[in-house]
């Protein structure tokens, strides 16, 4: 019984990489670049899209994934943004048909750049390829400094680290030094940002890092 599980888990993962691989080829035809947030709830992934929609000169458009409602989505929608909205029904992260079913609802040839706010989770979504061009590992400082080693996956194959609420550090115990030590010890390749969206602190380098994946894409 356990063999057959496992042959089914692998059989469905083999698919879902089979529609990571479509899209990936699909928005490297039209060169977009696609950013897959990955944090825990409340981690300040939507309030960072907030801040970085409509402000670069990017022509963005967002892909919320959450278990139920379609509060995000509406948030996003506010901004002017195009958004659309999967819920999981339960589900702990998106998959890549899910994202590919999505991708041709969005105005593809008037697009830079696809953002995917996944599922709330540090596990799930790090172990999956929805056809992303990049993985982005947010945490909080209210969360503690502890997060890389305790997930160190999505800290692994992470493209960029982003900490966020910085804002809260001289109210919150957070050794900063642990913390970035340990994505180094993990990930040492990864870029890294100290954010606070209260006080606009980190989202310039965020810009800078964003239109430089999108530059390597386009001539890559």
């Amino acid at each position: 019984m356990t063999t057959k599980k496992v042959e089914v888990q692998q059989a469905v993962m083999a698919a879902d990489l089979s529609y990571a691989q479509k899209i990936k080829d699909r928005l490297r035809e039209k060169g977009i670049l696609m950013v897959n947030l990955i944090g825990s709830p409340g981690s300040g992934k939507t309030t960072l899209l907030e801040k970085t929609l409509g402000k670069d000169g990017l022509r963005a458009a967002v892909i919320e994934g959450d278990v139920a409602t379609d509060r995000d989505a509406k948030r996003i929608e506010a901004t002017g943004v195009p958004s659309i909205q999967i819920n999981t029904d339960g589900g702990c992260h998106l998959e890549a048909n899910w994202v590919d079913s999505t991708i041709d609802k969005l105005p593809l040839d008037e697009l830079d750049i696809i953002f995917v706010e996944n599922v709330g989770n540090l596990v799930c979504p790090a172990e999956f390829d929805i056809g992303e061009d990049h993985k982005v590992a947010i945490s909080s400082v209210p969360e503690g400094p502890d997060k890389p080693l305790k997930y160190p996956l999505l800290f692994t194959e992470a493209s960029a680290v982003v900490l966020t609420k910085t804002d809260l550090l001289p109210y919150v115990p957070f050794d900063l030094d642990l913390y970035w030590g340990d994505v180094g010890k993990l990930n040492p390749k990864a870029k890294r940002l100290d954010m606070s969206c209260v006080k606009g602190e980190g989202l310039e380098e965020w810009s800078r890092i964003l239109r430089g994946w999108l530059e390597e894409k386009r001539n890559g």
